[in-house]
């Protein structure tokens, strides 16, 4: 895995940190001289309010059927509150959101009041009537929960030292994994009991506001910690010369404004591997997302006589999810010294292997002949080594990329990176909605239909994911050694191709969001 020419790349950086500018720059360091157990008490709360962030989005899919019955949905509007009515708001208010974090130096402050803001809309979700509420409600949640992935991992890569950046990003994300297991345990009992949804909603709110104020009051701005790229780098030197410690006058502020948001845009496009690593995890998460929102009430409606399969499906998510990506970050810091390209080969081979799991899972009645018992047995062992090979990658990717970008910034360029990913994957929910438009859910022509839809979209995202990150990595390689494209951008060329990339991609964004709108009813 580890080659003589990512050896000398390696060297070549290390030797250049040590002589390069960031000596001359207070604000960065070598690395954080940050206590272990403030480390302990920050990753905590950073993880309690990514986890509640979570549950409040996978609540939704375990009671699908209720939501749509209770507010007289469609399976089309259903779509649009897991697709892109939240997704595109997350996407582009994440933007301004990480931006004020990096221009200010006060993510913590942004982050506390985001979470202040998306937990109240959680309240009004549950208190909604119909669909245009709870619409509503969820663009508000986007606007909240918008910058929580880049100012969490953010805040974790300067914390840790970089060679646990990696384990700590994936403790972040074990929320993801909790979230959705708490979300089924929490279903199953509100079914027993004949509790509304909507409680479940009112609560997460509730607590998310005071998790919320604790992490304002514990958790203390870092000092930012120095890329993991070439030091002296043209771009890196671009964003580090736009300081916002002096004072200045309002037009000042807005150059300095203008200067950070272009030297870190100029920075990314330079970058060798940033389009490719960013489009392959778009269709990693795209894959995921389906998975996510659909797979729950499939499986119910697949074996009906399973009272406990929600309960045992959240079991799976919740433990063999949670210890596959802590084991993802821990094996990447544990060969942080031979490699630093492990999450690329964890991603992609994972997602590969994952997809036959999936379709197995899919086709797990079929498989058995037709027998529940059978089948029961091949969903819950096709389901543990599908999350057992394709959950490895999330804390080490996101921490990866973190280390690339360049430190003052990082948010900023984190949130990029989160917007063309949300963009192209809020599409999979979207798209299966419209496929189960006009189709009763409770008839066995929704399950076919949805089998259909999972069984295409799922494995063709983790298998254009797993090709996109393997092609990657020779990119990475160039881009750790500090070798971007030099010379100026030409329309004709790579800045005209991130122009057209972004104009197919806007013009996939409207026609879903308008499509979808259409045929609401």
């Amino acid at each position: 895995m580890v080659d003589t020419k990512e050896e000398e790349a390696i060297q070549v950086q290390q030797s250049s940190a040590d002589q390069g500018s960031y000596h001359e720059d207070p604000s960065l360091t070598r690395r954080p001289n940050v206590p272990l157990w403030r480390i302990a008490i920050s990753l905590f709360f950073l993880f309690l309010n990514y986890f509640l962030a979570q549950y409040d989005k996978f609540i939704l899919s375990y009671f699908q059927d209720d939501v749509i019955a209770s507010l007289h949905l469609s399976s089309s509007s259903y779509g649009m509150l897991s697709g892109y009515a939240t997704g595109i708001v997350y996407a582009v208010l994440a933007l301004p959101s990480a931006f004020l974090a990096d221009y200010t130096a006060a993510r913590v402050w942004v982050l506390s009041a985001a979470a202040v803001w998306w937990s109240l809309c959680a309240v009004f979700q549950g208190l909604s009537n119909n669909f245009w509420q709870i619409l509503l409600a969820r663009i508000g949640m986007g606007v909240g929960q918008a910058p929580v992935d880049a100012l969490s991992v953010s805040l974790i890569s300067d914390l840790l030292g970089q060679e646990y950046v990696f384990f700590g990003g994936s403790v972040l994300y074990v929320g993801v994994y909790l979230g959705e297991a708490v979300s089924g345990q929490i279903a199953v009992a509100f079914a027993r009991t004949d509790t509304p949804w909507n409680n479940a909603l009112i609560a997460i709110g509730i607590v998310g506001v005071v998790v919320a104020l604790l992490l304002r009051l514990v958790v203390r701005e870092p000092k930012r910690q120095i890329s993991l790229v070439l030091a002296n780098h043209v771009h890196h030197r671009h964003v580090r010369a736009v300081s916002t410690s002096d004072p200045m006058t309002l037009p000042s502020r807005l150059v300095t404004a203008r200067k950070n948001i272009l030297a870190t845009l100029q920075y990314i496009a330079h970058m060798r591997s940033f389009y490719l690593l960013t489009l392959s995890a778009a269709f990693r998460q795209l894959g995921g997302n389906v998975f996510g929102y659909y797979m729950p009430s499939y499986l119910s409606n697949l074996y009906p006589s399973e009272p406990s399969l929600l309960s045992r499906y959240g079991i799976i998510v919740g433990v063999v999810g949670s210890v596959t990506v802590l084991a993802g970050g821990l094996v990447t810091s544990l060969m942080w010294s031979r490699t630093k390209l492990l999450p690329l080969y964890l991603t992609a081979v994972g997602g590969m292997i994952s997809s036959i799991f999936v379709l197995l899972m899919l086709f797990s009645l079929d498989v058995s002949d037709d027998d529940h018992t059978r089948g029961i047995k091949v969903l819950y062992g096709t389901m543990s080594m599908a999350y057992l090979t394709a959950e490895l990658w999330l804390g080490a990717i996101n921490s990866l990329i973190a280390l690339l970008l360049p430190p003052r910034t990082k948010t900023f360029g984190l949130a990029v990176w989160s917007l063309v990913q949300v963009l192209i994957s809020s599409s999979g929910p979207e798209i299966v909605g419209l496929a189960l438009r006009n189709t009763d859910p409770t008839s066995s022509l929704y399950v076919e239909k949805t089998r259909i839809a999972l069984a295409v979209i799922i494995p063709v995202g983790y298998w254009l994911a797993g090709v996109g990150f393997l092609l990657a990595i020779p990119l990475v390689k160039l881009d750790l050694a500090g070798r971007f494209v030099e010379g100026r951008l030409e329309w004709s060329g790579r800045k005209g191709a991130f122009l057209a990339g972004g104009c197919v991609l806007g013009a996939l964004v409207v026609a879903l969001f308008v499509v979808s709108i259409h045929y609401r009813a």
